[in-house]
Formats: structure tokens, sequence, C-alpha cells
């Protein structure tokens, strides 16, 4: 038996349907079991009794529903706005103006301040006639506090990560500009170079910041042309030996023959670039890129392209598997913001691939992606 969905006693009305024709549990004849909705959800009849009190509705509000059942609504649910009005009085729903259709969704105040997510729908038997049903919905605020922290962690990181090489720029361009003719041409092209790098370091920060946009509105692009994934992988190798890495410090093992593939070559090298800096940086030992041929992770495809990147540092730890691919994680040591691998498997999904991420056979970690072979924009 469902407490939350009882009917309250003489709820029914000439214009319900039949108890017997109702599902189990749907005394308001609602065509569905109200405690199987994610929401909650309360629902008032033309006399402003409540006759539905769902299970979630009870979570939320932390109101037994044989408690509200029967009550006027704005007993059993006395909200009030953030300036501490009385919501159902103010909105007068039954003597209220007829035309009005409902309530959207906004912040109102339970007894002892829990703040939840109130919205309502007005059911006339006609257009401007009278109130037959009162539908109210809720929701917990949680999932938008959360969403509103992460907003504000981003802020935060990038306002910190900007601080320090906007902070270089200004001292060194304001110190050339102020004393030019004191300083060498060595000593002047020494502060130009680290200025170009700081701008670099803001540039990557700024085109992060769009990419993640883009991935959170599902609004990145993917402009797929072929790509040589070997050769890719085998470029980003050489600039780390060119920039002082040992060659001996990576080993690429390419299966052929390799399977056309057709993807965004730009947004490839940035997945390559973070997989491999994160390998150098935040591993030990031999990083080895194995660039395979696998199943397609598209069930209309057969076969797909598969880039593994492992190291043999102390990997990552097993409670940590599952947030590697979040926002701002960055492992056990420090730098960077935290954003890269956030990124790295939005551009994945968004060529319709996967990555995981494990232990490589080494002890070290082990990020794997895998993508579909594709077709480019016009032929898909």
């Amino acid at each position: 038996m469902s407490v939350g969905t009882s009917s309250a006693p003489g709820a029914q009305d000439a214009g319900s349907p039949p108890a017997a024709s109702r599902p189990p549990g749907d005394p308001a004849g609602l065509g569905i079991d109200p405690d199987q909705l994610p929401d909650g959800l309360v629902v008032a009849d033309e006399q402003g009794h409540v006759i539905c009190f769902n299970a979630a509705a009870e979570r939320i509000t932390a109101v037994r529903a044989q408690d509200a059942l029967g009550q006027r609504l704005e007993k059993a649910l006395p909200l009030e706005d953030l300036e501490g009005r009385r919501w159902w009085q103010l909105t007068d729903p039954y003597g209220g103006l007829a035309i009005r259709v409902g309530q959207p969704e906004r912040n109102l105040l339970l007894p002892g301040g829990r703040e939840v997510l109130v919205s309502a729908r007005y059911v006339r038997t006609r257009p401007t006639g009278p109130l037959r049903r009162l539908v109210v919905t809720l929701r917990d605020t949680e999932a938008r506090r959360r969403t509103e922290r992460s907003h504000a962690e981003l802020i935060a990181t990038v306002a910190h990560e900007l601080r320090s090489p906007l902070t270089s720029v200004k001292g060194f361009t304001a110190t050339l500009l102020a004393k030019w003719e004191r300083f060498t041409d060595d000593q002047k092209r020494l502060m130009l170079e680290t200025v170009d790098a700081d701008a670099d370091r803001v540039t990557r920060l700024i085109a992060e910041l769009l990419d993640i946009s883009r991935i959170d509105s599902g609004r990145l692009e993917v402009r797929r042309q072929p790509v040589d994934m070997g050769a890719a992988v085998g470029r980003h190798i050489q600039a780390y030996v060119a920039a002082g890495q040992p060659a001996d410090r990576f080993l690429l093992r390419v299966q052929q023959p390799l399977p056309d593939l057709w993807a965004d070559p730009d947004k490839i090298d940035q997945v390559l670039s973070n997989l491999l800096e994160n390998a150098v940086r935040h591993g030990e030992g031999t990083v080895t890129i194995d660039v395979t041929a696998t199943a397609s992770p598209r069930e209309d495809e057969d076969t797909g392209t598969s880039v593994t990147v492992s190291d043999e540092g102390p990997g990552i730890p097993e409670e940590s598997m599952n947030r590697v691919f979040t926002r701002f994680w960055r492992g056990s040591k420090r730098g960077g913001t935290g954003l890269g691998l956030y990124i790295v498997k939005g551009i994945v999904e968004a060529h319709g691939g996967t990555i995981t991420v494990g232990r490589a056979p080494g002890a070290g970690a082990e990020f794997r992606f895998t993508l579909p072979v594709s077709a480019p924009a016009y032929l898909a």
C-alpha cells in the first residue's frame, strides 16, 4: 500500500474518473503512480484540500503524507517567499485572477528555512473557469547548489590562473617601458620571451574555457578530416624530444593496417597533447603509446581506432579513478587548472568515442580512448 498517495476522505468529485478505473496509488486520476515520479507532487482539489502527496514530496518536505492528505494546502505545505510572506496567501490561486494558468519555478522556504524549488499549474474546467485542481511540483535545491558551486570553483580557478601570468606581463612591460635604455639586448629578449610565454598561457586558458562552455552546452563542433593517428602521435613525440626529453623515454607501437579515420585533427591533437603531457609530467619511466584497430564504439560500424597511453609511474589511486575526468582533478601533484582531462573526455565523446582510465601493466596510469572511423560531415 502506498501511504503517500492514499486519497483523503471525500476527495473524489463528479469530474474525477471512478476509482476502479485508476491505477493503484492514483487517487487524483493522473494515469500513473505518483510515487514513481522523481519530483515532489502535491495535488489539491477545487476546495483547496490535499488529495495527493507523493513519496518524493514526503522526502523533500519531511511531512508525512498521512498528515498532509485532507488538509488545506496552506496548512499541509506552509511555504513562504524569501521575504517571509506566506506564499498561498500572496498568490491566492483560488480567489485570484481567473486568467492565471500557474506559477513559474522559484525558490521558496519550508518551515525551518529549508529552500525548495516550487512551481504550480492551475487546472480549470474551462478557460477563466473555477480551479478544479492545483498541481504543485517540488524539487530539492541541492542539484542547483552543486552547479552553482561548480561555477564558483571554475571562476575562482580561472581568476587564480590568470593572475600569475598577467602580473608577470604587467610587471615586465611596465619595467621595459620605464627603463628601456638601462637593459642590454639579452635582458630585453629574456623579458619579452617571458611575456610571450605568459601570453600563450593566458591564450591556452581562454581556449580551455571556451571548450568547457561548448562541451557543457553540447555545441562542440567536430570538423572531420582524414587523420593518420600514428603520424599524429609521432609529431607529439618529436616535439617532446626537441624540447629536451630523451628519445628513449617514448615507445610508439602502431598496428598495421589501421582503418581510415575521419576526425577533427586539431581536437585530436588536443587530446594527444593532454594525455602525453599527463604521462610525462606525472608518470615515470617509459611512456608507451599503442595505436591499434579495435571494435568501434558505434553499433553501426565494425572497426574503430584505439590509442592507449601508459607510463611506469605510481599510477592513479583506485579511489580516485572515478574522478579523473571531472573538473579540477589534479591528482597528487598540484599544477595546472585540472580541466585538461575533462576537456579530453568531452572531445572524445563529441566524436562518438569512449575513454577509460586504469592501471598499466607496469603499475602506472593507462588512458585508452577509442574513436569510430566515421565519415566526413558531407557523407554522414
